[in-house]
């Protein structure tokens, strides 16, 4: 709880001397004041999300997206980087291309989602951990997320031809059958641009949850918390 208080109190500028005994948790949950740091908060962390991912270069060299890389694909670029390591520098640089193109899609989706957070949601967010207010963001948004930009990601791998060229360098190696589980002989085109849509919204998360974080703690440190 502490932390939204001096939160507002730094963020806001409003000069305004906030009472703390006189508030109790729940009244500063359901304050403008208390949902409004929140606010900034979450809105900060899309705004740097949505920064990255519109610079092809920032996405790449950003860890906490290679982070969020989904299982099923992260197995099988390590395969190719066996095989032909090429065609893994090329289908990350073809999905920072579709992040550039899908984040237009996912950040009004994000800031509707902020703006709409009620009593309850502030509530369990000053009342939880560091990255509370990211966790139920992900809650509202994730599925959401995922459907929404997975066309577009479809669309622009196959502009480029990744999935076949992905399947011509894996054949005859039997290697998708104990990746992808199952008979499976080749990577099929929906599964990779759902994984990458999968990839591009966790992390977006893992930047919003990061700036969440360390916003909290630049906040706290001027008082010794």
């Amino acid at each position: 709880m502490k932390k939204y208080i001096i939160a507002a109190a730094i963020i806001l500028g409003t000069g305004a001397i906030i009472n703390t005994t006189m508030q109790s948790c729940t009244s500063l949950a359901t304050s403008d004041l208390g949902l409004a740091v929140i606010k900034r908060v979450l809105l900060g962390g899309i705004n740097k999300g949505a920064n990255i991912y519109g610079n092809k270069e920032a996405f790449l060299q950003n860890n906490l997206v290679d982070k969020a890389l989904p299982k099923e694909l992260r197995d099988i670029n390590t395969t190719l980087e066996k095989i032909a390591p090429s065609i893994v520098t090329k289908e990350r640089e073809y999905i920072a291309e579709a992040a550039v193109y899908t984040v237009n899609i996912s950040k009004p989706i994000l800031e509707t989602a902020v703006n709409s957070l009620n009593a309850q949601d502030v509530t369990r967010i000053i009342q939880g951990e560091k990255g509370t207010a990211t966790l139920i963001l992900r809650e509202k948004t994730q599925t959401q997320l995922v459907a929404a930009i997975a066309p577009r990601v479809e669309q622009e791998l196959n502009k480029y031809g990744i999935v076949k060229t992905i399947n011509t360098a894996l054949s005859g190696t039997n290697l998708l059958g104990s990746l992808l589980g199952g008979n499976k002989t080749s990577v099929n085109a929906g599964g990779l641009s759902t994984l990458a849509s999968e990839q591009l919204v966790n992390g977006m998360f893992n930047i919003i949850e990061d700036h969440e974080k360390q916003n909290s703690a630049s906040l706290l440190a001027p008082f010794g918390k």
